[in-house]
């Protein structure tokens, strides 16, 4: 594709009017030049025609944890932006320092998780740290920072001094923290809230909130006392209104809870994508090994409707909502796909079509601050979306894609397959980063690990 063309005949999402309308796109090396008078010639400008299509920005999943073996799923599926809420920035180099127009999306990152101990996740590895000491938290915090990380992520093991140290330390590098509570004993929403967290993944903690008697460790009948399939709107309302006052930011990641909730019977489309990904050992592996768990995925399935009422009142109050999936977590999160998924959930619980695709798209963008992306306007990146149906008639168009483009290069979907990479590749590229990681922060880890892979 020449470097100078003008998308014509297609109807353009517009924010601005909320709604589409036929527009010409100039774009010109990887970004929108002009938004063109329809049939207004351009010079220099090469013609492509999308008579009859429906063009939105590309997509943003603003939770997933990402791995140079699936990332081109994401594009494929029309996410060319990926907020990743724990890894290792060192292991996301290459997909980080990507072309603008690679079939990969860009990454928006933080580095190792922050938890408590014994850490939900084991011990400490590349891709979690378990702190006891605040110099912990301050050297790990020093060292993400210059290291790249975007945010700092803290897990609900992590006392609450410990969590209140983070955000202050944070806060010299300018970095928000974002926290997962699901598993937190000690410390809920409103408490992080207040300590000054931002973002709350899975709309984590408010659930401690409302019942504060109730963690994921509570007894049975502590459980029983519930009412988690007709939550209750008052309790909810009052959570969140407290939030409101703290301006944080809400990510339920909705499919997370409702692929478990549904399982055997979990969401899977007939779509090409799948079969491509069923084809991806070891993310089918992973998620088949958790499935033979029936009674571990209880738990969380439970709490799918509670996190969808949580989401939409906060939303209904005026507080910020984004879409995010938690691909690969759980499962059956399939990469890309999910996020689509997402949508449907989004509208399933009484966003508008419109309204989801925002927290997907502008809304996202701005609550990362990357004006650069997350709308169809002159000097935004050339990040876009090629739908055959009107999304705003029904959101599960989002997935019937004719093309993705990305950059200044327009992909389909099968040319994007064809980039997945080779799994010893990947392999190969596992050990660098094992090694180069060692080297920076001289773990015990290491040789244990590489025997693992080989």
């Amino acid at each position: 594709m020449t470097q100078h063309y003008v998308i014509r005949g297609a109807q353009v999402l517009d924010f601005d009017i909320d709604d589409f309308n036929y527009q010409d796109i100039e774009i010109k090396e990887g970004k929108i030049e002009t938004i063109v008078e329809p049939g207004k010639s351009v010079s220099g400008a090469k013609n492509v025609d999308f008579q009859g299509h429906y063009i939105i920005p590309g997509l943003i999943d603003m939770h997933v944890h990402i791995k140079e073996g699936y990332a081109p799923y994401f594009v494929a599926a029309g996410v060319t932006t990926v907020r990743n809420t724990g890894g290792n920035v060192h292991e996301l180099d290459t997909l980080i320092r990507a072309r603008k127009d690679s079939p990969t999306p860009h990454v928006y990152s933080t580095d190792r998780i922050i938890d408590g101990t014994p850490g939900l996740w084991g011990d400490t590895s590349p891709w979690n740290l378990n702190v006891t000491k605040e110099e912990e938290v301050t050297r790990e915090i020093e060292r993400q920072a210059k290291a790249g990380a975007k945010f700092i992520k803290v897990y609900g093991r992590l006392p609450r001094h410990l969590i209140a140290h983070a955000v202050n330390e944070a806060k010299k590098f300018n970095l928000d923290v974002s926290c997962d509570l699901v598993h937190s004993n000690d410390v809920d929403a409103l408490t992080a809230a207040k300590l000054g967290v931002k973002w709350f993944e899975h709309a984590s903690g408010i659930l401690q909130s409302i019942y504060p008697k109730w963690s994921m460790n509570a007894e049975q009948s502590r459980w029983d006392s519930i009412p988690f399939d007709q939550p209750d709107e008052e309790a909810i309302r009052y959570i969140c209104e407290k939030l409101l006052n703290y301006d944080v930011i809400l990510c339920p990641t909705m499919i997370l809870f409702d692929q478990m909730k549904d399982y055997p019977n979990y969401w899977k489309p007939e779509h090409s994508l799948i079969r491509a990904i069923e084809s991806h050992s070891s993310l089918l592996n992973q998620w088949q090994a958790i499935s033979q768990h029936e009674a571990a995925l209880q738990p969380l399935g439970i709490q799918s409707k509670m996190n969808q009422r949580i989401a939409k009142m906060y939303a209904d109050l005026g507080g910020k909502i984004v879409a995010g999936t938690d691909t690969p977590a759980g499962i059956y999160t399939w990469p890309g796909l999910a996020l689509h998924r997402e949508l449907e959930l989004f509208v399933e619980n009484g966003f508008s079509p419109l309204q989801a695709l925002r927290a997907a798209t502008i809304e996202a963008s701005e609550s990362i601050g990357l004006s650069h992306i997350g709308a169809i306007q002159p000097n935004k990146q050339a990040d876009l979306v090629i739908l055959n149906a009107n999304p705003l008639d029904n959101i599960k168009h989002t997935k019937d894609i004719h093309y993705v483009i990305k950059g200044e290069h327009m992909y389909s979907q099968q040319e994007i397959i064809n980039e997945i990479p080779d799994e010893e590749e990947v392999l190969t590229n596992l050990k660098t980063f094992l090694s180069r990681f060692n080297e920076e922060v001289n773990g015990d880890w290491y040789e244990t690990m590489i025997k693992e892979f080989d």
